[in-house]
């Protein structure tokens, strides 16, 4: 993917009347927008210090790119780099939209100041074709191979964290579950306002109706992205770890909640419920901070705060 100047964002469309070929049209755009460096004055700019690329990973039937921050300075002449930096697997958020190069500002500083090896997934997009299992699928398949292919990948796996945003921090929370039950040990998760809830009870909580319609159309937006997650026959608490039987002995977590965001509530209750099993959480809220407000520094006031909050976080366990 390259970054194109002249992308231009298109016009949120009705969310509860669009097309699959509408929703297509406005994905590919929205997300050359996100990629443009018109984006940045929004997104952020990358730590100038980080070495950031698009490698293809070979998955199980497939090939999906992943987004790599490395920091420059543990790099030779020839791009040789040591073998015994952290990973921290990042999944960017956005259910049917979104793009890992929108999380460059945050992914290339945790990359060169924790220092670690971020690695971003590019995970399929929700969609007619594509329900939230397969995004999961993504984010658990690539953790096992960058794991299992530690060497390559100049990583310790021994000290391996997971990161996500929005439906990234669904994945993400799955994702700790599923190493949990396969015996792998993560040392962190780190989940930013977090939705873990796609069953019927989504919308049953406070900030939903309170942020639901405002400062965005929330609510409208996250019903598609709960169509599209759960197709018809699928248990969908299977995918809603707020749901999940037991979330004991999973990775400290860290659970940051903006708090006029329609999802925070999903945030809160998650932390809850992980505390309540046993599983170490802390809890940050940040007032008046929208959704996704890490995403967007340069309209997001507290986005460094954040940014620096996880920084410290991830260097005390990794």
């Amino acid at each position: 993917m390259s970054e194109d100047t002249a992308a231009q964002r298109p016009a949120e469309p009705d969310w509860l009347a669009i097309t699959a070929e509408e929703l297509t049209a406005y994905r590919e755009a929205e997300n050359r927008f996100r990629a443009s460096s018109a984006a940045r004055a929004i997104l952020g700019h990358p730590d100038p210090d980080a070495v950031i690329e698009w490698q293809e990973i070979a998955l199980p039937g497939r090939e999906l790119p992943v987004r790599v921050y490395r920091p420059a300075a543990e790099y030779g002449g020839e791009g040789v780099g040591r073998a015994d930096l952290p990973l921290v697997l990042h999944v960017h958020g956005g259910g049917f939209v979104g793009t890992a190069v929108q999380c460059d500002w945050t992914s290339s500083h945790l990359a060169t100041q924790l220092p670690a090896v971020v690695v971003s997934v590019e995970h399929r997009l929700l969609d007619q074709r594509s329900p939230l299992s397969a995004a999961a699928d993504d984010g658990w398949d690539v953790l096992q191979h960058v794991v299992r292919h530690a060497a390559q990948w100049g990583i310790d796996p021994a000290r391996t964290a997971v990161f996500g945003e929005s439906c990234g921090a669904l994945i993400t929370a799955l994702t700790a579950i599923r190493a949990r039950e396969a015996g792998l040990r993560l040392r962190a998760q780190v989940l930013v306002n977090p939705a873990v809830d796609v069953t019927g009870t989504m919308f049953d909580h406070a900030s939903m109706v309170e942020y639901g319609h405002s400062p965005t159309h929330a609510e409208p937006l996250l019903r598609l992205v709960q169509r599209l997650s759960v197709p018809p026959g699928t248990d969908a608490r299977a995918l809603s770890p707020l749901y999940a039987d037991d979330l004991n002995g999973l990775a400290p977590a860290l659970v940051v909640v903006p708090t006029q965001d329609a999802l925070a509530d999903h945030g809160r209750r998650y932390a809850e419920r992980l505390r309540a099993a046993g599983t170490s959480v802390r809890l940050t809220e940040y007032p008046g901070a929208r959704h996704a407000f890490l995403t967007l520094p340069g309209v997001e006031q507290q986005a460094e705060a954040a940014r620096t909050e996880i920084l410290d976080f991830l260097r005390s366990v990794l």
